[in-house]
């Protein structure tokens, strides 16, 4: 296992070519009895007594470890040649994700301490640098056992069962450094304002002085082709333009964003001082809207069916980590050969990589968080914290098209009679709304719903006609308690919200080496295209239902109800699925 394994650049709409990748083999320890520190392991001038290939955790076989016991405190440690080139520059230090805290030392000055399992953080380290033999130590604490924490589908019991999988402990993302300016562009906000054919730029920028002659020049390309350019002052930390795209974007003829045509302009950032070029960053935007037009779902203002599938995101050798950036690239495109527009990232807030690929090649993205499983104040600290940070990293990502902060009451068990559950389900909601105005929010997906844009139902009905006769009309559909939940509860009604089914079918078929299970069987592969179709059939063609996400993409370990097995083989030929899918 070397760097070449996830060797792409991590951070594909903030890219700059002054980097490198730190992937690849670390020294690594368990701390069982959690006296690293005690021990000064953080100094760095201690070497641990195990390898790991970062950015695999060590339950992974791709870690070269493969152990999925419980070692809640791990250590890493790395010596690191500063390259040539980054000499005179300021060195930041990035890490996509570390599960559940981490505490980073660098030659055994402490540069970073993040706490949340999914979200990125990074540390200017270069006033801990030396001139060689540069050493960085990470002390990764997780929590396997709390059930207050956001966690997802990783369970806190020793082995895999049920809904729940293998955990996730420490680096599970890439790390990397790269240099930079004293003032450099730091972060980007792209909001598309379709309607008036405009792009919003928020600019955030290091180190600009209010006396400074800073100016940062914008160019944007649609497929090689310039469409403006622009240089503009800059006088603050902050700035913001809107600029005018002048293009014709109606009958298909230009270039809005969509699963079907996946139209993304290119934008380069040139940060001058004094007119010398001090900072350059590529990135890319699309032109899409997403709203609710008289009670219709509808993408750029048309009315438009999503028919999405489950993704929970997990692979046999790499669990949370994906093995490489093909295989992140063949997820997507095996959902859209199998006649889906989308996919709900089932609690896992994804690697970027895996929405630069949807942006590029078409695939509607809902995001949601990873939950907790019980409630408490503290959770409710960590998760809000958390959820900030994803929505944050994740706003430009022309492919997420809806937020999922809360699925079927995790962490809030008690919503339907707990006036404080209740009141953090709406606040999620309202959180949420706040930071992004342009997508809609779901407050809690599948029922025990409060304040929601999209009214959504998990239905793991397996007989046609009951789907069809429950979908037939919207009293019914409201009526109905699958799961035996309310849909809605705190005093909320369903108000005319879209309807969508974004739970349902779940067909275990094919058992792999994992025992498994799903929410119902077939036989062969006749019987499994025709318990496709009599679920799908009926809430595709529903009048009621705008929307559905079938259960689900792959296998998981013991869940054996994807429609391709664990590790991506279909289990019908594909074109079947799509047929079901399009209703040929």
């Amino acid at each position: 296992m070397t760097n070449q394994l996830r060797a792409e650049y991590p951070r594909p709409q903030h890219v700059r070519q002054n980097w490198l990748n730190l992937n690849g083999e670390w020294e690594f320890e368990y701390d069982d009895e959690n006296a690293g520190q005690g021990l000064k392991w953080n100094l760095g001038q201690s070497s641990f007594s195990k390898k790991i290939q970062v950015p695999f955790a060590f339950q992974s076989k791709l870690s070269g470890i493969g152990d999925p016991d419980f070692h809640d405190t791990v250590w890493y440690r790395k010596a690191v040649s500063i390259p040539d080139s980054f000499k005179g520059k300021r060195v930041i230090l990035h890490f996509g994700a570390v599960d559940y805290e981490a505490s980073v030392w660098v030659n055994g000055e402490k540069v970073a301490y993040h706490e949340g399992g999914h979200t990125p953080f990074f540390a200017d380290i270069t006033d801990a640098l030396a001139d060689e033999d540069n050493v960085i130590v990470v002390k990764a604490v997780d929590y396997s056992k709390d059930v207050t924490l956001p966690r997802g589908k990783q369970y806190w019991l020793q082995d895999s069962a049920s809904i729940f999988y293998t955990r996730t402990t420490g680096i599970w993302q890439t790390v990397w450094i790269e240099a930079v300016d004293n003032i450099h562009l730091e972060k980007v906000k792209f909001t598309p304002h379709l309607d008036t054919n405009e792009i919003e730029v928020d600019a955030y920028f290091k180190g600009v002085a209010s006396n400074a002659k800073i100016s940062l020049k914008v160019d944007i390309v649609f497929e090689g082709q310039p469409v403006t350019s622009d240089i503009y002052s800059i006088s603050s930390n902050q700035s913001k333009r809107t600029i005018g795209l002048q293009d014709f974007n109606d009958h298909g003829l230009g270039r809005w964003w969509s699963p079907e045509k996946p139209s993304l302009y290119d934008i380069q950032f040139t940060v001058l001082e004094d007119g010398a070029v001090v900072d350059e960053v590529s990135s890319y935007f699309g032109m899409r809207k997403i709203s609710i037009e008289a009670g219709k779902l509808s993408l750029n203002n048309r009315p438009y069916q999503m028919k999405l599938v489950l993704d929970q995101g997990y692979f046999p050798d790499g669990n949370l980590t994906p093995p490489s950036d093909d295989a992140i690239r063949r997820d997507v495109e095996l959902t859209k050969e199998m006649g889906f527009n989308g996919a709900r990232k089932h609690q896992k807030i994804e690697d970027p990589r895996y929405l630069y690929w949807c942006d590029k090649l078409g695939l509607l993205v809902w995001g949601e968080a990873a939950n907790a499983y019980q409630y408490s104040n503290d959770y409710v600290r960590k998760f809000t914290k958390e959820w900030q940070e994803a929505i944050e990293r994740d706003y430009n990502h022309p492919s997420i098209v809806v937020w999922v902060p809360l699925n079927e009451s995790w962490g809030v068990p008690n919503i339907l009679i707990d006036k404080q559950q209740q009141q953090h389900a709406l606040s999620m909601y309202y959180l949420t709304k706040s930071l992004d105005p342009t997508r809609p929010v779901i407050s809690n997906d599948g029922w025990e719903m409060v304040e929601t844009d999209l009214y959504n139902i998990h239905d793991y009905e397996w007989r046609e006609d009951v789907l069809t006769q429950r979908y037939g009309s919207v009293a019914a559909a409201i009526a109905a308690r699958p799961a035996n939940r309310e849909l809605s509860v705190g005093g909320f009604e369903y108000s005319g919200q879209p309807i969508l089914v974004t739970e349902f079918g779940g067909i275990a078929y094919k058992k792999s080496e994992w025992e498994g299970w799903g929410y119902s069987g077939a036989d062969n592969d006749e019987d499994y295209a025709a318990k496709l179709e009599a679920v799908i059939k009926p809430i595709r063609v529903s009048s009621v239902v705008q929307g559905y996400c079938y259960t689900q993409l792959t296998d998981v370990e013991q869940e054996i109800n994807g429609l391709l097995t664990y590790d991506r083989k279909p289990k019908i030929p594909l074109e079947i699925i799509r047929a079901i899918n399009e209703g040929i």
